[in-house]
């Protein structure tokens, strides 16, 4: 149970009843209505704003609605006290055994506590990485990929029916770049002497892998032969290893993806043409010269009579282009067709996970996804700002490697998965980041994946200390909680009943990143009721001489460790059994 959902729905029966007795009149929507924890734990366990948000269309003060819908909720037999604070805010305080029930329900459910139906099964499409073929995965690919693998693993737990989706461009001038730069590097293989690398062309050095391969496998073949011969065979070549070596990174960091698709394949599909017969349909194409913008020229801005989309419509600053000058599609075309695909497969909703290079292109996509689903469909893009890698304050030296970036698998090589997963969301994904290697790995509190780890380790040595001491940890799904009494012990069963409230506002809002935050405050909770029982023993969880109560603050105990894991499961981290 969601204890702050539950009570929006008894605030609603008492509004109802305040309806039904005139108090209130009919017709009032709810649906703004909240029931949250307050900002100071002092003022209760429940706030709600039902008075503040009812007042203008029931034209009543709100004081006037909370003092009568008080008395109600003080009939409630969970409430144990009631009052109006500010202007007409209502805080709630609820009997003990409420929050004792729940975490009944926290030992009932185990790792499934907080599984919510609020996403009631709806299809959701979580894009993310879908970096360009043309080198290996880099760190601020990392942090896309742990924050849209999270994000995915959120909403299912939130009841919502995610695909995970890696979009592949493997069309443009970019893979065009790519087979010529491995054909230079098969040259090189072949004992040509190629000299530096020209500009404009891939410098890094994983390109002598493929292009070893390439003439390992064909030997001279295409030496001496037009490009039109030799180009098509490199770039797919050099697409699909590295392809192979992006999904084996991806596998290290625990990302497994549903569906991998080709931008090539969506062209040659007749995908971008049937999303241009769809706008021009609508009257959404037409033929015009875009006006010069002010200050910087943007990329796709030409003087001009060009094939646009009227895309100011929906929101946009300007119609944007469809078609360039040598009549080809614009990458917004192929955008726009492969977003229509992910519609017409039957994703109303859309999520896309992008670097923050690619801000300025959000408004004019939101646009085309809003006018080629007819209004139907709604795309949220989340942007990851750059990851900067530190050690002890000093910016790592790029990978010699990539050429020019530090891979995701030197990251992995140097820290594993599980740090470099948890570590990437103890930040807000459009906020700037440094990942400080020597900070990640060190044992203290300042390191959040360590302390929150320590926590469900600790956890664990509880149940093995009393084990030891002869105590049962053997059913304490069923053992009478009444003896839960000390304040720090209801502080703790209150915050794990939060765990269901943190999934939903979490899944809601698109930010797994809050889930980390939860998961440090729980453990700090945990971790500071232990030191609290070094120096008082009647408050250690485990008091030998009375089973009774030993196996009630076991049964706390063991909720800390599901929630904890229940989190780390979210984030794709496996949970530890012991630390030393």
């Amino acid at each position: 149970m969601n204890p702050y959902r539950h009570f929006v729905g008894e605030i609603e029966a008492s509004l109802r009843a305040m309806q039904a007795a005139g108090e209130l009149p009919e017709g009032l929507d709810f649906s703004a209505i909240t029931a949250e924890p307050p900002r100071d734990p002092a003022h209760g366990d429940i706030a709600t704003n039902a008075a503040m948000v009812l007042a203008k269309v029931a034209r009543k003060k709100p004081r006037d609605i909370a003092e009568v819908l008080l008395v109600r909720l003080k009939a409630n037999p969970d409430v144990v006290d009631a009052a109006t604070a500010g202007p007409g805010f209502i805080n709630l305080k609820l009997r003990d055994g409420f929050w004792r029930e729940r975490l009944r329900d926290c030992l009932d459910a185990g790792l499934a506590y907080g599984d919510s139906r609020v996403g009631e099964g709806r299809r959701v499409n979580v894009e993310y990485v879908s970096a360009n073929p043309t080198g290996p995965l880099h760190v601020a690919h990392a942090r896309g990929a742990v924050v849209g693998d999270a994000l995915a693993n959120l909403l299912l737990k939130a009841g919502y029916n995610v695909t995970k989706e890696y979009y592949i461009n493997d069309a443009g001038a970019q893979v065009d770049t790519l087979g010529r730069s491995t054909y230079l590097r098969y040259r090189e293989a072949l004992g040509e002497d190629i000299g530096a690398i020209p500009d404009g062309l891939y410098p890094g050095e994983y390109l002598k892998e493929v292009g070893t391969a390439i003439a390992r496998r064909d030997g001279a073949r295409w030496i001496g032969k037009p490009e039109a011969d030799w180009l098509p065979e490199m770039r797919s070549f050099a697409i699909d290893t590295l392809m192979a070596d992006i999904k084996c990174d991806l596998e290290t960091l625990g990302v497994r993806i549903d569906v991998y698709s080709s931008e090539r394949a969506l062209v040659q599909s007749g995908a971008v043409d049937r999303a241009f017969e769809e706008l021009k349909r609508q009257g959404l194409i037409y033929q015009g010269r875009l006006e010069p913008p002010k200050g910087q020229k943007p990329d796709d801005w030409e003087d001009r009579e060009q094939t646009l989309f009227r895309a100011t419509k929906f929101g946009d600053e300007v119609d944007r282009p469809l078609k360039k000058s040598d009549g080809g599609w614009t990458y917004f075309a192929n955008d726009i067709a492969y977003h229509h695909d992910k519609f017409r497969r039957g994703f109303a909703d859309m999520i896309d996970i992008w670097g923050a290079d690619h801000g300025g292109y959000v408004k004019r996509l939101k646009a085309a996804v809003s006018a080629i689903t007819g209004g139907r469909g709604e795309l949220d893009v989340k942007l990851c700002q750059l990851v900067r890698v530190m050690r002890n304050g000093e910016l790592v030296r790029m990978s010699k490697r990539a050429g020019t970036f530090v891979t995701l698998r030197d990251l992995l090589d140097e820290v594993g998965p599980d740090v470099v997963r948890f570590t990437m969301l103890t930040r807000k994904n459009d906020a700037p980041f440094d990942f400080d290697l020597a900070k990640a790995t060190e044992q203290s509190r300042e390191n959040p994946v360590w302390y929150v780890q320590y926590g469900h380790a600790r956890s664990r040595s509880v149940m093995r200390q009393a084990s030891a001491a002869g105590i049962s940890v053997a059913g304490l799904d069923s053992v009478p909680l009444d003896r839960l009494g000390d304040a720090g012990e209801l502080a703790l069963v209150r915050l794990i009943a939060q765990w269901p409230r943190q999934v939903e506002a979490a899944a809601a809002a698109h930010e797994p990143h809050r889930i980390a935050f939860y998961l440090y405050d729980l453990a700090a909770a945990f971790h500071a009721h232990w030191n609290r029982g070094r120096d008082e023993p009647a408050l250690r969880f485990v008091v030998e001489s009375d089973p009774e109560l030993s196996r009630a603050r076991l049964a706390l105990v063991q909720a800390v460790g599901i929630v904890i894991g229940s989190g780390l499961k979210i984030f794709g981290v496996t949970p530890v059994e012991e630390m030393r």
